[in-house]
């Protein structure tokens, strides 16, 4: 038998590209920019001579048009993909008419961003518009078409966003089922790296802190994937199963086991290590190794590893079981399970500075004129580069130090991508042949990092620009220092707006993702209290995740080497405690179905939520809590009985670790162990 053997490449694949959505998107991309680029180049060989503005503005919106349109449904995004068309050809038609007006036509660009931004408030389209309509000023503003040229340069966008639409509805369409499937495998992925740590740690014999935190990130990890996979399976408007004997309901719940088993196979590995052999027959799924594994299991039940084993069997069962949902899915693609139709009701939008969308639209318009002012010092032809740049550090951001870490991501991969391209486009001189393939292969990568890391995707992207120049005879030394310029001075301005207009402190947005998570978690216990079960306190646990998903986004500034409040320890410290609250109240929610007249199980949710209301208007004030590290207590944890009681317990003691009393915890871990133990 080989360790790995069950641990396939397409596994690999799926565990670090959950349902292969970089993979689709980096495709879609790069194979819209090819074909369009094509297109555009037989109209211009055999038809007609077309602009280098068509070019140009093809080749962008081929980006956003991969990137930006985001609803759902083939027949929206078409809807979407046409206006931002014609928003694209009215911006390039206003930049040309306005090109011997040249003060005239910066002040509408800046009309022009701070409507684009606006158009977030109204959703997914709002968003893709006012890309399209960006990005086209800009371009136009670059390559100032004259008035005769528009009709051939309308052939560029109405290329890209053809071309685009039937990538995305044809070659590569979104399929649910079909990313439901991919998600599973992903957990399945993610699950096995688990067990192969497991496995490395079981070989040593010994678990050390390196070990602790690496067992946490992949926790973290599988906990984005499950997360993801949650939604793509349809449930009913209320978002809440009706029955157990629904095929939706029935994935739910072996999706939801796996994962409570998996965070129960780490949670009780710090405890105790589990046996080499056992992670080995649970990563084989060797029956009878495990069957043996199980009749040792009552025979050590009150030894320190007697869980950790029950543990790991779980783990096998849940990922055995997880194992035939995939394979029911690849025979049948989850034709059983009906789509549930999108009954979203469109909300009221709010037009006031108190919406943020709002707010982010008056900072990216101010830290434009910022960087239009100063790029235009630097460079009369190329100021363009610090408007693009401050315009796009604000995207995907929720705080001043998200919108400071994005600003040096971009400016740190500009300079490295321009380093190497520098390099590159002067190897490939003369030869476009290697550079155009390897220009292309950048442009996939950029954009399949482009989730995981933005300094990789704008590295990659600085290397084919410099590839582009290399191949029309622009590259020079000083155009790539004046690039590198004008990007600072756009990251500059975006960042110094970001913390004096209306800032959002990196706090501030904590406070908020903390409030959501505490008001999940008050949900829960209030359900229990009013003796709910089954699918409803699932489904909040769930919430409770997908609130700690969002805590950790928010608090991520905090610990980054740029933060004035730079403590990575107590970050992750304060993190784990969050971490520990969401494990057991998924716990909870598995094992809760009591009455709600039982008197201790109600005074303990009592307790909680008194520590809760003590906690929670607090906010992030927890993460600057200097703690001892907490001592590993010699007893192990009965996951295995009377776990509602234990829950209710270890959530007590996570909250009151938050603000311990000079480090004395009067509901100490070990204290709700022994409780439980007793009657």
């Amino acid at each position: 038998m080989h360790l790995f053997s069950g641990f396939q490449a397409r596994d690999c694949l799926l565990a670090n590209d959950p349902a292969l959505s970089r993979l689709r998107m980096a495709l879609r991309v790069t194979l819209t920019i090819v074909f369009s680029f094509l297109i555009l180049l037989a109209i211009h060989m055999f038809i007609l001579p077309l602009p280098t503005a068509a070019f140009g503005l093809g080749i962008v919106l081929s980006i956003e048009g991969g990137v930006a349109v985001r609803d759902k449904g083939n027949s929206r995004q078409l809807v979407t993909r046409l206006f931002g068309c014609v928003a694209s050809l009215a911006v390039v038609g206003i930049a040309a008419g306005l090109e011997d007006r040249r003060l005239l036509s910066d002040l509408v660009f800046l009309v022009v961003i701070a409507l684009a931004s606006a158009g977030r408030v109204f959703g997914p389209r709002g968003f893709a518009i006012g890309m399209f309509a960006f990005t086209s000023y800009f371009m136009g503003a670059y390559f100032r078409p004259p008035l005769a040229e528009l009709p051939e340069v309308a052939i560029g966008p109405v290329v890209a966003v053809l071309v685009g639409h039937l990538v995305r509805a044809v070659l590569l369409p979104d399929d649910w089922r079909r990313d439901l499937l991919r998600s599973l495998e992903s957990v399945r992925g993610r699950i096995n790296q688990i067990l192969f740590k497991l496995a490395a740690i079981a070989g040593g014999g010994e678990i050390g802190e390196a070990d602790r935190q690496e067992l946490r990130q992949l926790e973290d990890r599988l906990k984005e994937v499950v997360l993801m996979a949650e939604t793509f399976i349809p449930r009913p408007p209320a978002g809440v199963f009706d029955a157990a004997a629904d095929p939706a309901a029935e994935l739910a719940i072996r999706l939801f086991d796996a994962h409570l088993a998996a965070e129960s196979a780490i949670v009780l590995s710090f405890q105790s290590p589990p046996p080499f052999a056992l992670v080995h027959a649970v990563i084989e799924a060797d029956a009878a190794e495990l069957a043996r594994f199980e009749g040792m299991a009552d025979a050590i039940r009150d030894q320190p590893q007697g869980e950790t084993v029950r543990a790991l069997l779980w783990l096998g069962e849940a990922r055995q079981q997880l194992t035939q949902v995939i394979a029911e899915g690849q025979d049948s693609g989850f034709s059983e399970i009906d789509a549930i139709k999108d009954t979203a009701q469109s909300q009221a939008i709010d037009f006031s500075l108190a919406n943020p969308l709002l707010r982010s639209a008056l900072q990216i318009t101010i830290a434009s004129a910022i960087a239009m002012s100063f790029g235009l010092l630097l460079s009369r032809e190329r100021w363009f580069w610090a408007v693009l740049a401050s315009f796009l550090v604000f995207t995907n951001t929720n705080s001043r130090g998200d919108t400071a870490m994005r600003a040096l991501s971009r400016s740190l991969g500009t300079v490295f991508g321009i380093a190497i391209g520098l390099v590159l486009a002067t190897l490939m001189s003369g030869e476009p042949a290697i550079a155009i393939p390897v220009a292309a292969v950048c442009i996939f990568l950029a954009f399949y990092f482009l989730q995981v890391s933005y300094a990789t995707m704008t590295f990659f992207i600085s290397i084919v620009l410099c590839l582009v120049y290399g191949m029309t005879g622009v590259l020079t030394l000083d155009l790539l220092k004046l690039r590198i310029g004008e990007t600072m001075i756009g990251a500059a301005a975006g960042t110094a707006v970001a913390f004096i207009v209306f800032p959002t402190r990196t706090r501030g947005a904590l406070d908020s993702a903390l409030a959501r998570w505490f008001q999940a978690l008050r949900d829960l216990l209030g359900a229990l209290g009013e003796g709910k079960s089954g699918f409803e306190l699932m489904a909040l646990s769930q919430k409770i995740d997908a609130c700690y998903r969002d805590v950790t986004v928010a608090a991520r500034p905090l610990g980054s080497s740029w933060s004035v409040v730079t403590r990575p320890g107590q970050i992750r410290q304060t993190l784990a405690i969050f971490l520990s609250c969401t494990y057991w109240a998924r716990i909870l929610a598995k094992n809760y179905d009591v009455p709600a007249a039982a008197d201790i199980l109600n005074r303990l949710i009592a307790a909680d939520l008194a520590l809760i209301d003590n906690a929670a208007p607090r906010g992030s004030s927890c993460f600057l809590i200097k703690r001892k590290a907490s001592r590993t207590t010699g007893r192990h944890l009965p996951l295995s009985r009377e776990g509602a009681r234990l829950g209710l317990e270890m959530i007590g003691s996570a909250l009151e670790r938050l603000y311990p009393q000079a480090d004395v915890l009067p509901f100490a871990t070990g204290e709700a162990i022994a409780r439980s133990k007793q009657g």
